[in-house]
């Protein structure tokens, strides 16, 4: 064995970790651990160096490699705290920047492996596979919105998001292989989600992932941006630029399961330590990866830890949990006898719901103004209700029913549309039920699905039609927008990883169309009461007529809080115009036409209302007045209340 350097010989007398961060982290209450564990740069006895510390409490010894000793496995041998299962020690020597791993032995088990450290906030661009030295120092000139953002109620606010993958938004067009760095990005995604007057943008998983197929729901760092992109600190620029710009920011966060690679998480010091035992517990069927322990204590310290992390240390405004579907039953993609009960007999997973339970506890408890949202696509009641009422405590869920039932209809041709009008009208009978986020994401323009322009039936002028008329259907529904990048552009083809965006199409009038609406239908969203106060409550919306189904028509009504704040927006499902249409109306005058999807300016027909129509004074649809409208063919127009 080569003898180290004087200089990076390991001290083990640190008390960087106290007997307090030890019960806690053992007991599944320590939510910080990022401050503990992990690599941290200091200075001990008057030496600059690192402290390491590393969560094993099966191995027989651990040691510490990297630059700093040249990669000699058996040199920095790391000593146990106490009876915490916790490997720590002070290597002197040690500067940012450079990349170790920890040599995992478990001589019982028969077992040696290196593995890159959980804690780790910065690591190797793939597929390199070492952690990075480094620390989390950034000056933040974001205060001014965090402040804003406790005050506000984002429940009775606006909330339109533009879901995004970091790596295919925009490349660089000189070389199409490059991805634009965080740096890069933020100028140019602060400006045009100003100009789209989004409000969020929420990316897909940029914690580090081995596989860039897998757009990052593949985690192996549950603390580190993907370096693919830059550095931590460029990561805090980013995120820093788009709170200056007065854009909120949504991290996905996947602890649903992981990787199985040799350097992660999986089997980490010779026994399943983050993932069941078990396979029909450990392992997901559907994405070969395994499943976490919520029943671990020291795993759940490890999870809430990462969450706090990103709310904390790089001041993300919410996270979207990915998958909390398989996460809350046991037979969740498996066949009887694939799976085992819970200890009353049931599916479901008691941990799970119990880790989801403290998850969201923690985050509206320590975070206000953070909100956190549930991908969660079954029946499961009280996803978005809080603890106390027996919920799950997510401030949000995507409302996956909406979603799969509109794309249904809107896939239809036009002539079929009037067998399947409870597609478009059940949503009502739920709508109320969650706190919903409808979403047209990602997975809806992938894996041969088509883009959201190539899903709509007829030739190319019905195509964009039925694609103007989807989203202004989204934006009248009571509940907040998600849209995924490149179905404002009505871009052709579905979306790849490897590319960018087809900014291009933006040159022809029907997709500069689409994008034009697109930001006008954000911006009537923002400043109208009526089209956000109470969307999540039955106090905000009306059916003006839902069941001419003959005819594919809606009319639906959103109230603000006071009279004369009401919006009416009336939808025609058929390429047939519908002239002298009857539509009741609360109040007499003049309801000024607001968004005519059908506008030339929108690559439209150009039929419409001439700004708007004066009430008559004849009952209609139980309303004292009504309006007589020409209806445009595959269109929306909404109607703007006159004062009261």
């Amino acid at each position: 064995m080569n003898s180290p350097d004087r200089s990076t010989q390991v001290r083990h007398n640190v008390n960087f970790i106290s007997h307090d961060d030890i019960y806690l982290f053992n007991e599944g209450t320590h939510y910080r651990l990022y401050d503990k564990l992990g690599c941290h740069l200091m200075e001990h006895e008057g030496r600059a160096g690192a402290y390491f510390a590393v969560w094993a409490p099966n191995a027989d010894r651990v040691y510490v490699m990297g630059d700093f000793n040249e990669w000699r496995q058996e040199d920095l041998l790391l000593l146990p705290l106490h009876s915490s299962g916790i490997w720590h020690g002070f290597v002197g020597g040690v500067s940012k920047g450079q990349s170790y791993k920890f040599r995992i032995h478990a001589k019982s088990l028969g077992y040696k492996v290196d593995k890159a450290d959980p804690f780790a906030i910065h690591a190797e661009t793939p597929p390199f596979t070492a952690s990075k030295v480094w620390d989390a120092d950034y000056r933040w000139q974001d205060q001014a919105w965090l402040k804003k953002r406790q005050e506000n109620d984002l429940f009775h606010e606006p909330m339109s998001i533009y879901e995004m993958h970091i790596g295919s938004w925009r490349r660089d067009p000189e070389h199409p292989d490059r991805f634009l760095s965080y740096r890069e990005i933020a100028p140019l995604l602060c400006a045009y989600l100003t100009d789209m007057a989004f409000t969020h943008v929420e990316f897909l998983p940029i914690m580090e992932h081995p596989f860039y197929g897998s757009w990052g729901y593949q985690t192996t760092g549950y603390f580190a941006p993907s370096s693919r992109y830059g550095t931590p600190q460029d990561f805090m620029f980013l995120v820093d630029s788009l709170h200056q710009a007065g854009l909120g920011v949504i991290l996905d966060w996947v602890p649903s399961h992981f990787p199985s690679d040799d350097y992660g998480l999986a089997y980490f010091d010779g026994t399943h330590l983050f993932e069941h035992a078990d396979p029909r517990q450990g392992f997901h069927p559907d994405w070969q990866s395994d499943i976490f322990n919520y029943g671990r204590n020291e795993v759940r310290s490890f999870l809430m830890s990462s969450a706090c992390f990103w709310l904390e240390i790089m001041h993300a405004d919410g996270l979207r949990v990915d998958a909390v579907a398989s996460m809350l039953y046991l037979d969740y993609s498996r066949k009887e006898g694939e799976w085992i009960p819970n200890i009353y007999g049931g599916r479901e997973n008691l941990q799970a719901v119990g880790f989801l339970r403290e998850f969201n506890s923690e985050i509206y408890r320590s975070f206000p103004g953070v909100h956190t949202a549930a991908e969660e696509s079954t029946d499961w009641a009280m996803v978005s209700r809080p603890t106390y009422l027996g919920g799950l405590g997510f401030g949000y869920k995507w409302d996956m029913g909406w979603m799969h039932d509109t794309l249904s209809y809107m896939q239809k041709n036009s002539i079929f549309r009037q067998y399947h009008h409870n597609q478009i009208t059940f949503r009502m009978l739920y709508a109320f039920s969650e706190n919903f986020i409808l979403p047209l994401s990602h997975d809806e323009v992938v894996h041969g699905k088509g883009s959201l322009v190539n899903k709509m039936p007829g030739d190319d002028w019905q195509k964009f039609a039925n694609l103007r008329l989807l989203l202004c259907y989204m934006f009248a529904q009571p509940g907040k927008k998600l849209l995924f990048m490149g179905g404002e552009l009505g871009q052709w083809r579905e979306w790849n990883h490897e590319l960018s965006l087809d900014w291009h199409v933006l040159d022809y009038p029907n997709h500069a169309g689409v994008r034009k609406l697109t930001a006008d239908l954000n911006r009537l969203y923002r400043s109208e009461r009526a089209l956000y106060w109470q969307e999540c409550g039955f106090e905000s919306f009306e059916w003006i007529d839902c069941n001419d189904y003959q005819a594919s028509t809606l009319l639906m009504m959103r109230k603000g809080p006071a009279a004369g704040d009401e919006i009416v927006a009336v939808f025609n499902f058929t390429p047939v115009p519908r002239y002298n249409y009857w539509v009741g109306v609360p109040h007499a005058g003049y309801w000024r036409e607001i968004i005519n999807s059908d506008a030339r300016e929108y690559w439209g027909s150009g039929m419409g209302n001439q700004g708007g129509r004066e009430s008559l004074y004849a009952s209609c649809h139980g309303h004292p007045n009504h309006l007589e409208i020409t209806l445009p063919p595959l269109a929306a127009v909404f109607f703007k209340s006159p004062k009261i």
